[in-house]
């Protein structure tokens, strides 16, 4: 066959996925062909290739060389997982739980975003804008800084609070003060002359409302700040102290301990979970229902790993969807 002969293919990515492909060129190499598909397709992750071998009754084999494809094969992606080495500190450090690894699928949460290298500041509401609008074309004319009220400055601390839970509950010293920097630099106005910094009290005030901000979201009913409560108080004196077993998001978990999807509640998601362990039984379970069931009870999966540590073999018993091929490369191409 000519190099430039169209090529159409059977690619297999998932039970579930299975696509028609044509290429406008046929590839000479193996690795023209991982590189067409890549782009073609848009899959931004590592894989090789097996191919139906017509010698073999159609059984899958590995794929070398182009020249081995029938006229229009069927070929079947392999994800390769890549696996970083990590010394025993870190190994230690992370607790016995197995589904603690287990990275956010792509059901809808409250917090889907990394924190930004340049914050952007939110916009306020009408009045505080057009005050500090005012304000800013005062400094400019006249050289004056806003004395910030307290309600104004309550409103803005309210606001930005707001915009940081986005990214996390729990921001470091460096990220507050990359909020502090932004909002000074946004209303030059309310920039602090006694500090050398410009803003080291806007740094400070920010830890503060957002101290305030997660009593107000745990009073409210958000797990994922309610988990990190203290259970020792004047009411229950007996109980556990504040420090014990915090548990705050670690890199990579965008979202610790979310609250049930809008909709379900605990017999919801338990009756979602039994469907699957229903489906995983037959030979052949559908990939999309299982898919859809795993992002729905996400949730209910992080609240158990989290509140109950379950044991690896609990953990398969209970959810044998996510010890499968295509949940675990779904959550590395994540």
């Amino acid at each position: 066959m000519t190099a430039n002969q169209k090529m159409t293919l059977r690619l297999i990515l998932t039970k579930a996925d299975i696509r028609k492909v044509i290429l406008n060129t046929r590839p000479s190499t193996v690795e023209d062909l991982i590189s067409k598909l890549k782009e073609s397709l848009g899959l931004h992750y590592n894989f090789s290739l097996q191919y139906q071998d017509p010698d073999f009754n159609n059984e899958l084999c590995n794929l070398t060389d182009t020249e081995e494809l029938p006229g229009k094969p069927t070929v079947k992606v392999i994800p390769v997982l890549e696996l970083v080495p990590v010394s025993s500190d870190e190994v230690f450090s992370d607790t016995t739980s197995t589904a603690e690894t287990e990275i956010l699928s792509h059901s809808p949460q409250e917090r889907l975003k990394k924190w930004p290298e340049f914050f952007d500041i939110p916009t306020f509401s009408v009045d505080v804008e057009y005050r500090l609008r005012q304000a800013h074309l005062l400094l400019m004319s006249e050289g004056i800084y806003l004395k910030v009220t307290k309600e104004l400055k309550q409103e803005i601390l309210e606001r930005l609070a707001e915009s940081m839970y986005c990214y996390t509950a729990y921001p470091t010293a460096p990220q507050f003060e990359s909020v502090a920097a932004a909002l000074i630099s946004k209303h030059p106005c309310l920039q602090e002359r006694g500090s050398t910094t410009r803003c080291c009290g806007w740094k400070n005030s920010l830890k503060h409302k957002m101290a305030n901000y997660r009593t107000k979201r745990r009073q409210s009913g958000c797990l994922d700040v309610a988990v990190n409560a203290g259970k020792r108080g004047r009411h229950s004196a007996g109980g556990q102290p504040a420090n014990k077993r915090i548990k705050k998001a670690k890199k990579g978990e965008i979202n610790y301990l979310p609250n049930f999807p809008d909709g379900f509640d605990q017999a919801a998601l338990e009756g979602a979970c039994k469907d699957l362990v229903d489906e995983m039984q037959k030979r052949t379970p559908n990939g999309l229902l299982v898919k859809q069931k795993m992002d729905q009870t996400f949730a209910l999966r992080r609240n158990e790993v989290v509140e109950s540590e379950p044991a690896i073999s609990t953990m398969v018993k209970r959810w044998p969807a996510l010890f499968t091929e295509d949940q675990v490369c779904s959550r590395k191409r994540r």
